[in-house]
């Protein structure tokens, strides 16, 4: 097999630019040439068959711990947090952490609060649906993300805009200019490590069958052996991790969401006649436009794969949008909640560190997007919309739109 080295020729990508879109015509045309571009951190991944392979590939760890220091973060507060995360471990570190986190995310706890999660959208959604408008953001996504969040650990529902407030702020770590707001972020990421070490605090006090109870119960005793549950760090680094990434990426995915229907109202319609398609609908929105815009891996060593040569330390960017909707592997890539036999998509990541709230985050969006559907009609823009970069972790700041109010 011949191999070779990046060549200079092939696409570069300044993805450091808040400017840069992962789902321009550049990318598109880079795609067509062949399946990987060169960026200002490493490689960009563009196809759904490269990245299939390599989310999973045994020369590649998790790549996103070198996020901060790749803007020059390599200590302090926010750097110690993001270093805990078990995104970010390997190996024997993060079989233990996902083992110890993993319960607190069942099925049965998720299905106990489905009906919650119902109730929630259809109280928003009817705060305006006579008024024929709102501000998605703040008028929905914002709100149901954090109260979700507030159901989820068990607190009370009218504390949503501190979670909101918070999450939010910390989320611009997730963007390409980190380094402008850490010190917001890291004001943030303290208010929510008050807030964590307050529910913990009430859950060792009055347990409940909640997840902060479960993730309370599997830590260790203090003194106790590293190993045998959570110690004291280690569940507060995890309750605020699932404070802000359960807000942040619900709330983008929603506004998403919101978009793609904008774009497809005839989509948006068959919805609101078979709330049945509300699971496949967060597929389909998730693989043509997920808010991870991509999945990082780093190599562990060199190799080679389909005749690149890749030197150890290379960060690699899956691009997740570009894959979804690659039409070698989806058809004519169409947005279509009828589709059957799509490849997974890659939002929720892939192998051993697939998202350990997958299940939560599609359950509370399937029912979020069914009832929006079942009581608004005809959505469509009704102002200028404000977005965070395309890359990192993406969506709609501001997003206005109008509607007709379903019959009852």
């Amino acid at each position: 097999m011949i191999t070779r080295t990046p060549d200079p020729a092939v696409p570069f990508f300044d993805v450091a630019d808040p400017a840069f879109c992962v789902t321009s015509a550049e990318v598109r045309r880079a795609r067509e040439a062949g399946w990987y571009a060169r960026t200002s951190y490493g490689l960009a991944v563009l196809r759904y068959d490269q990245v299939s392979r390599l989310i999973r590939h045994p020369a590649l760890r998790q790549g996103s711990r070198l996020w901060p220091a790749h803007h020059g973060i390599t200590s302090g507060p926010f750097a110690d947090w993001w270093a805990s995360w078990v995104l970010n471990l390997e190996g024997e570190a993060h079989h233990r952490m996902r083992r110890l986190l993993s319960p607190a995310f069942s099925r049965r706890i998720v299905e106990a609060l489905r009906p919650r999660f119902g109730d929630l959208a259809r109280e928003l959604t009817d705060s305006f649906a006579g008024t024929g408008r709102c501000e998605f953001m703040a008028d929905f996504a914002g709100p149901y993300a954090a109260r979700v969040i507030a159901i989820m650990l068990g607190i009370a529902e009218a504390e949503w805009p501190t979670i909101a407030a918070e999450s939010a702020t910390v989320g611009l770590a997730m963007g390409v200019r980190i380094r402008e707001h850490l010190p917001r972020i890291e004001a943030a990421l303290a208010a929510l490590y008050d807030y964590a070490d307050t529910v913990i605090a009430a859950r060792r006090r009055e347990p409940r069958d909640d997840l902060v109870t479960h993730l309370v119960k599997s830590q260790a005793d203090e003194g106790g052996v590293a190993g045998d549950g959570l110690t004291g760090s280690e569940l507060r680094d995890a309750l605020v991790l699932l404070i802000f990434g359960g807000f942040d990426t619900t709330r983008n995915q929603l506004g998403l969401a919101m978009q793609v229907f904008l774009e497809h109202t005839a989509q948006w319609r068959l919805l609101g006649e078979h709330p049945g398609l509300g699971a496949a609908a967060v597929e389909e929105v998730m693989r043509v436009r997920p808010t991870t815009t991509w999945v990082t891996r780093e190599a562990l060593t060199d190799f080679t794969f389909d005749g690149l040569d890749v030197r150890a330390g290379t960060t690699i960017h899956l691009f997740c949008e570009s894959a979804g909707t690659d039409t070698a592997q989806a058809g004519s890539g169409e947005f279509d909640i009828t589709a059957t036999g799509r490849p997974p998509h890659f939002g929720f990541g892939g192998g051993i560190h697939y998202c350990l709230g997958h299940y939560v985050a599609r359950a509370d969006m399937a029912t979020a997007l069914t009832v929006l559907a079942g009581r608004l009609a005809d959505p469509r823009p009704a102002g200028e919309a404000v977005w965070l970069p395309d890359s990192g972790n993406t969506g709609p700041v501001r997003l206005p739109i109008s509607f007709t109010r379903r019959p009852a």
